[in-house]
């Protein structure tokens, strides 16, 4: 593991040299490529040492966060030409991938916590420094308070522990069963943030408006899924508490889905469309790692992963819309079909995978969460039929309302998709789809 640490640190020098934009993406690309072939015992933690280790569930988020960086500076080729302070970008989303990789890898809670907090730091400056509009001060607050405002109690509730076990170590955790009100909630409320949980989740639509592609891209495809890894780790030992509890963040989770559904289709803003479905996707995982089964650990598993890459590439195909008619509303963007053709299938491939169709990851991990919440209640169905419906609906109103209809008559000046960008929403949409075929190593992996 320290291996692959040691090249990332060593990767930002070449951030700094002038023309090495490419030399960049390629390298991490690379390092994907080496992580991907790691020697990994998929049951149990392996590579382990006093402060690294790797199971499955460390080791896709971390191929995920590896791949979603190397696309992000593949689809941000317009800081390159404008010349707009891209060194320091590199620098950042290495720095970026860097505290991810730690997060993800790290097996003290202390150290988690000190990177999982770290990962908003470059977040903010993505935000900031390569945003749009002037409104993107307010969405860093946003970002700033909410996830900072949550997470202190986590930090008290882990010295908390480690004043009961004297031991920060996460593999040590399981052998204890904690069943304190006050520590459940300092621990789990941190990680409903960062999903975001319904009611807790008015930083993400904000934060995605007004970050740049890159932003929107590692933030629906890496930091909602840090909230989901979190409490995947932490209920381990909270399992009686959280099963006298689970019923207050399932119901706000399911009836926070079906809302946020709604509320996608009055949205006019074609990236606040898709931010608002990553929370509706997101309330479904709440619900599946609540539930503490077999089934919902599974599919939550899935669904992040699937979510991640789809949702990604549902961004990069928003900014690649604004790079041409230089607007996000949908008024705007109509009529699409008749500029770009070829990118319209991709749209389509896109949200057919957003609204869980086969043969995509998200259909595997939606099967598996509707399974574990079935066995948890009956009554769940009723708004599990009523968010997958919706999950259809919105993805098709995005759909027919931006590619068919009159387009805009102030056009004036157009061009098609170019390779980079077809080849950016393929490595997207390939994994996406091509995984389902190796979907058993991820179901037995509990």
């Amino acid at each position: 593991m320290m291996k692959f640490l040691m090249m990332l640190i060593f990767m930002m020098p070449l951030c700094l040299k002038k023309k090495f934009f490419w030399m960049v993406q390629m390298s991490i690309f690379f390092l994907s490529y080496l992580f991907m072939n790691m020697n990994l015992n998929l049951m149990f933690f392996s590579n382990l040492s006093y402060f690294f280790s790797c199971d499955l569930m460390s080791f896709g988020l971390i191929l995920l966060s590896m791949w979603i960086c190397g696309l992000m500076i593949m689809s941000s080729e317009n800081l390159l030409k404008m010349n707009f302070y891209y060194n320091f970008f590199l620098m950042n989303v290495i720095f970026l991938l860097i505290m991810l990789y730690l997060t993800f890898s790290v097996m003290n809670l202390f150290m988690f916590y000190l990177f999982f907090e770290g990962s908003l730091i470059p977040t903010l400056l993505l935000i900031i420094g390569w945003g749009y509009q002037p409104e993107r001060i307010q969405a860093g607050m946003y970002l700033m308070f909410y996830t900072l405002f949550a997470s202190l109690p986590l930090f008290m509730g882990i010295f908390y522990i480690f004043n009961g076990m004297n031991s920060f170590m996460i593999y040590f955790l399981k052998f204890y069963n904690f069943n304190y009100y006050l520590l459940y909630l300092s621990m789990v409320f941190a990680f409903l943030v960062k999903m975001p949980m319904y009611f807790v989740h008015l930083w993400l639509p904000k934060a995605h408006v007004e970050a740049p592609v890159s932003g929107s891209m590692i933030l629906a495809g890496i930091m909602l899924k840090l909230g989901g890894y979190g409490l995947l780790r932490v209920l381990i030992f909270l399992q009686k508490i959280n099963s006298k509890l689970n019923y207050i963040w399932l119901s706000i989770s399911l009836l926070g889905g079906f809302y946020i559904s709604l509320k996608c289709f009055c949205q006019v803003d074609i990236k606040s469309l898709i931010a608002y479905s990553s929370v509706a996707h997101m309330s479904i995982v709440i619900g599946g790692i609540m539930v503490m089964n077999y089934w919902g650990y599974n599919g939550s598993y899935i669904l992040m992963i699937g979510h991640g890459l789809c949702s990604s590439g549902m961004f990069c195909l928003a900014n690649i819309s604004y790079e041409r008619l230089h607007s996000r509303s949908m008024y705007i963007n109509k009529g699409l079909m008749n500029f770009m053709p070829s990118m319209s299938l991709w749209w389509f491939l896109l949200l057919s995978s957003n609204m869980a169709a086969p043969p995509s990851l998200n259909l595997m991990g939606e099967i598996s969460l509707i399974n574990s919440l079935m066995s948890w209640s009956y009554f769940s169905m009723i708004l599990l039929v009523l968010i997958s419906f919706f999950s259809a609906g919105y993805s098709l109103y995005l759909f027919s309302y931006t590619q068919h209809g009159k387009f805009y008559q102030g056009l004036y000046s157009f061009y098609m998709g170019v390779s980079r960008e077809y080849l950016t929403l393929f490595l997207h949409w390939m994994p996406l789809n091509m995984m389902i075929l190796k979907v058993d190593y991820s179901m037995i992996w509990f």
